[in-house]
């Protein structure tokens, strides 16, 4: 499906978003007229298939800007909004990518309870697999299959446990608008091979 060529922001759309993506909405849409998510809109900025789980974006940053594009308010999300074209393409190759991904939001919500033995845990074992896979080689079958059963097992629990602790907390407009643009940034810097330091911490 497509992106009507005519559908346009609306006037004071913020600076760096691209013509032609619809407005930014919650929550994921059956057509671009109905608004889009954030990974819809990359999705779109993509291919021009409207999706949100397009295939240039890593699936754990993927699942990280849905949480967040839904659990910001209206002024934010159109904030983040130019995070789409950056989204469109953020396919870090790297098997240690995703547990260093999942141990950045884990650190994030540790500060909002430092005291969170299971927040503790999840750190400890994003650090270990980031550790054993931060020179792995990339290829071959049973890789892959190992890598998609932690991301879909405990790879998921622990990002979704840790957005959860982020969503409650007081200020968490601000903390996830921030997690997502740090997850962009470091993504584009490990695809770039600029990461400083990546095998030895979650939290760069």
């Amino acid at each position: 499906m497509n992106a009507r060529p005519d559908r346009r922001w609306p006037p004071g759309a913020p600076a760096g978003v691209p013509d032609g993506l619809p407005s930014p909405a919650r929550f994921a849409h059956l057509h671009p007229d109905d608004g889009a998510c954030l990974m819809e809109a990359a999705a779109l900025l993509a291919s021009g298939r409207f999706t949100d789980s397009p295939a240039g974006t890593h699936p754990a940053l993927a699942a990280l800007a849905r949480v967040v594009n839904d659990g910001v308010g209206d002024d934010a999300r159109r904030a983040l909004w130019p995070l789409a074209a950056d989204l469109a393409d953020a396919h870090p190759p790297g098997r240690d990518y995703a547990p260093l991904l999942v141990g950045t939001v884990v650190d994030a919500a540790r500060r909002v309870k430092p005291a969170s033995r299971p927040l503790a845990r999840y750190r400890r074992v994003c650090r270990r697999r980031a550790r054993r896979l931060a020179h792995a080689p990339t290829g071959g079958a049973a890789s892959r299959v190992a890598d998609l059963l932690w991301w879909r097992g405990p790879g998921r629990r622990h990002l979704e446990a840790a957005l959860r602790v982020l969503c409650a907390a007081p200020d968490a407009e601000r903390r996830l608008s921030l997690l997502l643009r740090q997850a962009v940034a470091q993504a584009r810097e490990y695809t770039d091979g600029r990461a400083s330091d990546r095998d030895v911490s979650c939290n760069r």
